[in-house]
């Protein structure tokens, strides 16, 4: 059965749509849109108006595209961004009103981890060991997940940290390009964001999400210390548009990058061992999660 998800999360929108076969997935399309909704909360933490519309338009626009691919179920799930929105639930409304009824999930950040976990999970299946632990980290715009558990995909413990890349952002690393004194700022917030964080010990740690993603292609699929120092430096060293048009990134993702790398390099500390880039990740595991809940043909 050919399946999507929509994934409406504090720094993009994004769509997944795959054919699933037993428990495997194979993608067939993705794009996003980089809707922000982060960064838009005003001093009520609401949602403006008009960004509700932009984000409203987003998945009518991915929404559309997924039915014209023949996707016979869609899940749509909404993370950190929406949940913390103080009128999250009036995007909820407007989306099911706007796009036939289509129902938004307000993930929790357990639920989020899980799933997260799940995907991560399934995209390292068969390259590591049985009974290895794993270690998955979600860095997102709004909060930042992780989870330890077996390869086979059973949770064993997780966290959910309410920082992400967009909260650096408009807070300490709202200049551009960030300089020595604003990356010490943001750099000391991460730090006291995970001082009471103690992790089970684990074999391998995989990172997912937006900032992890966008290394590859910089830095590579494994990061240590040493390979995200020398990413931070080299953007700290432009602006995000200069940085964009050198490296590819949008301008988008070049803007966020810097608290990325930041909550990055503090998991290498907090785990001890670099990060593999994972191939899968939150929107993998809502797919597989509805395959296992509806089964598949």
């Amino acid at each position: 059965m050919r399946r999507a998800c929509i994934d409406i999360g504090a720094n993009t929108t994004r769509l997944l749509v795959a054919e699933c076969d037993g428990d495997q997935l194979v993608p067939v399309h993705q794009e996003r849109a980089f809707t922000r909704i982060g960064q838009s909360l005003d001093e009520h933490g609401q949602i403006p108006q008009r960004k509700l519309t932009e984000v409203v338009a987003a998945v009518a626009t991915q929404l559309a595209i997924a039915r014209a691919l023949g996707a016979a179920q869609l899940r749509c799930v909404a993370t950190a961004g929406v949940r913390r929105a103080a009128n999250g639930e009036r995007l909820v409304e407007l989306v099911a009103n706007s796009c036939g009824g289509t129902v938004v999930e307000v993930l929790s950040g357990e639920q989020e981890a899980r799933l997260a976990f799940l995907g991560a999970a399934w995209a390292v299946r068969g390259s590591t060991a049985p009974g290895a632990l794993l270690a998955v980290a979600d860095v997102g715009g709004g909060s930042t997940e992780l989870v330890v558990g077996e390869s086979a995909g059973e949770v064993l413990w997780w966290r959910s940290l309410p920082l992400g890349s967009a909260d650096l952002l408009s807070g300490e690393l709202d200049e551009d390009p960030p300089g020595e004194l604003a990356l010490a700022r943001a750099s000391g917030r991460v730090r006291e964001a995970f001082a009471d964080i103690s992790p089970p010990a684990v074999d391998h740690v995989i990172a997912v999400g937006g900032s992890a993603t966008s290394l590859v292609s910089i830095a590579g699929v494994r990061l240590d210390r040493e390979a995200l120092q020398e990413a931070l430096r080299r953007r700290s060293a432009l602006t995000a548009a200069e940085f964009a048009a050198r490296s590819g990134l949008e301008a988008e993702r070049a803007r966020l990058l810097p608290g990325g790398l930041l909550i990055l390099a503090q998991l290498v500390e907090l785990f001890g061992k670099e990060l593999t880039v994972g191939a899968g990740g939150l929107r993998e595991g809502v797919l597989l999660d509805a395959a296992a809940t509806s089964g598949c043909p």
